[in-house]
């Protein structure tokens, strides 16, 4: 199991090292020069060359790089150039948004899907299977943002339920703070947990035709009894590779929603920096997004040896 983890760990370490290039070139090369956006169309170019001296932009690309690598491996994400206030501080107040509404949404996703999934799967080719394929097929071909507008009119302007958008902050409460992230959470939630449904189900469905699940109902358990001690294990590598992708959409690819619900998050971030030419901002938030990613697979990596010894075997 260590030289498992040994291996997937140095993969990580190469893919992040990438990341980081790709990142860097793609951004830099994109059109727009900060400097020039921040003081307007009629700065002089004495001005705007002191500027960019200032934000250190004049530098060599290499060696802006190598300082930006540098600074994270230290924890130092660098300087925002709009707000003059550091990246790591801007992060860290979103990631207090970003994170608990990714984690509560992955939750909702997996509490919805494994129950449906199992239920289709359970009870292939009869209503309750087509009820639950039905109610998929429409979860993941309605955008989530069409389910957050619907959630905002029926919960919180109809009913009053809920608020229609904004984060009060943790230092309310736990439990309100919570609640003012729980449409956002269902509204990512329920396209993700129908994709999760329908692997749960085909996975499950490949399982309960394998030689093992043949011999298990040979030996007299019934097909439930079989789907829960010997298939539904077998059936959660697949599951975990969804769950491990979702878990990274919903922490990076909640930008809309964010909008939708003014949610001061990570993905707001992306889109004012963006909008404002800061580009250390947006390589950074960037590169701790696709470092999260990774982060997952690897994590993911490992459940899958803890799930199947097999795989360890393997390597």
């Amino acid at each position: 199991m260590l030289r498992y983890a040994l291996k997937r760990a140095l993969s990580l370490l190469i893919s992040l090292a990438i990341a980081s290039l790709v990142i860097f070139l793609v951004i830099e090369v994109a059109p727009g020069d900060p400097a020039s956006y921040m003081l307007g169309i009629n700065a002089q170019p004495e001005t705007v060359a002191a500027l960019r001296a200032e934000l250190g932009l004049d530098v060599p690309k290499m060696q802006r790089y190598l300082a930006w690598v540098g600074g994270m491996a230290r924890g130092d994400f660098g300087t925002s150039y709009t707000y003059r206030t550091p990246v790591g501080q801007m992060i860290a107040d979103r990631m207090w948004v970003s994170l608990p509404l990714a984690l509560y949404a992955l939750a909702l996703s997996t509490l919805i899907a494994f129950p449906a999934g199992i239920y289709a799967a359970a009870r292939r080719g009869k209503p309750g299977d087509i009820a639950v394929m039905g109610a998929t097929q429409l979860g993941v071909a309605v955008p989530n943002f069409w389910f957050a507008m619907m959630l905002v009119l029926i919960f919180a302007i109809n009913l009053r339920w809920f608020s229609a958008g904004g984060f009060p902050g943790w230092d309310i409460g736990f439990f309100l703070a919570l609640k003012s992230l729980t449409l956002p959470a269902i509204a990512l939630a329920l396209p993700q947990s129908a994709i999760l449904a329908r692997v749960m189900r085909s996975s499950l469905l490949d399982i309960l035709s394998e030689d093992f699940m043949r011999t298990a109902r040979a030996k007299g358990l019934s097909r439930r009894q079989a789907l829960w001690r010997h298939g539904l294990r077998n059936a959660l590598i697949p599951v975990l590779t969804i769950i491990g992708l979702q878990f990274s959409f919903l922490l990076a690819g909640g930008i809309i929603i964010e909008q939708v619900f003014f949610l001061p998050g990570l993905g707001r971030l992306i889109f004012q920096s963006i909008s404002a030419r800061d580009l250390i901002v947006v390589e950074s938030v960037v590169m701790l997004l696709v470092f999260s990613v990774i982060l997952v697979n690897f994590l993911v990596d490992l459940a899958y040896a803890a799930v199947d010894p097999r795989l360890r075997s393997r390597t």
